[in-house]
């Protein structure tokens, strides 16, 4: 994507983003539209998981769930994590976090949108610069942290994976927080299989 196809983008995504539901984010193939809105387990999931951190976390860290985003216009990219951790000191500025002064990205799994997460981000942050990548997924109860990136033929890349199932504790970069009590989505109609008689 050019620099000017980005900032096209990025005008435009200015201009909607109080009158459309959900969460839009910029990407190398464009615009990543989440449609629904995040429901209670996602929000609860994402509160809880910043307060954990922010328990084990020395002060002057912040595990933050709110805006801006995170953004580097040379790369054409635009994310906003659901928790960001990172410095208070690297908050204070105008505009836009640099996505490399994060220490980790945490997102909870969009029910609607679960690609955005487990595809698009993966491909993302290590190009980003975000050194780990937490992922909460409350369709499943599973997850998975991603870290130590390396150079690949397609680009920045995260070596390492570590999955896990909610009840474990987890590691995000050099905080062990427990994953107990983190809600997951209630069943759909469509996941329900009918039982024999």
């Amino acid at each position: 994507m050019s620099a000017f196809q980005y900032d096209v983008l990025r005008d435009l995504l200015e201009q909607i983003q109080d009158n459309v539901p959900g969460k839009v984010e910029i990407t190398k193939e464009g615009l990543v539209h989440d449609m629904m809105t995040p429901g209670g387990p996602h929000e609860l999931t994402a509160m809880r998981l910043r307060r954990r951190l922010e328990q084990a976390m020395p002060e002057e860290l912040a595990a933050h769930t709110g805006t801006p985003d995170v953004e580097n216009t040379a790369e054409g990219i635009m994310r906003h994590p659901d928790v960001m951790v990172i410095a208070e000191a690297d908050m204070e500025v105008q505009g836009s976090f640099d996505p490399r002064a994060l220490i980790a990205a945490v997102e909870v799994v969009s029910r609607s949108n679960p690609d955005n997460d487990w595809v698009g981000k993966v491909r993302d942050y290590p190009l980003l610069g975000v050194p780990v990548y937490a992922i909460f997924d409350p369709r499943t109860g599973t997850g998975a942290i991603l870290s130590d990136i390396h150079t690949t033929p397609e680009g920045p890349r995260y070596a390492t994976r570590k999955d896990f199932v909610y009840g474990e504790d987890v590691t995000i970069a050099a905080w062990t927080i427990s994953t107990d009590g983190l809600p997951r989505y209630a069943a759909l109609p469509q996941d329900i299989t009918p039982r024999s008689l």
